[in-house]
């Protein structure tokens, strides 16, 4: 059985920061060993958008261009989380935040992630 449950969520102004965790469980040997964790996020009216990537195994990262330089995404093996550090928020970054777990790949498609978190909701106010 696969768990991801998010926390961190809330309502901030512009310019500030928030920490989203996922916290992850489990997963498969093989998954922790070779698996990737995403981000994602969605707005009312809009499709699911990629944020980022995450490898368990060496903490490679990957961003959209979008969040590239003000999002970090980050891990805690011996926790099982990952995290998703967004600094320099705006307005266009309200959505519901989204992580998620993919066997390998790198990927930023949703289709290739199996397993979905609840959701945070981020509120960026100008």
């Amino acid at each position: 059985q696969v768990q991801l449950v998010e926390s961190g969520g809330g309502l901030v102004q512009a310019g500030g920061s928030l920490r989203l965790s996922c916290a992850a469980s489990g997963l498969t040997f093989r998954s922790y060993a070779m698996g990737y964790m995403g981000w994602f996020r969605q707005a009312p009216g809009k499709e699911r958008e990629f944020v980022a990537t995450i490898s368990w195994s060496g903490g490679n990262t990957y961003y959209a261009h979008s969040v590239k330089g003000r999002f970090t995404a980050s891990r805690d093996n011996a926790k099982k989380t990952v995290y998703l550090q967004m600094n320099s928020l705006k307005p266009e970054d309200t959505a519901i935040y989204y992580c998620a777990a993919a066997p390998s790949g790198f990927t930023a498609i949703g289709a290739e992630y199996e397993y979905w978190g609840q959701g945070a909701q981020v509120t960026v106010s100008s």
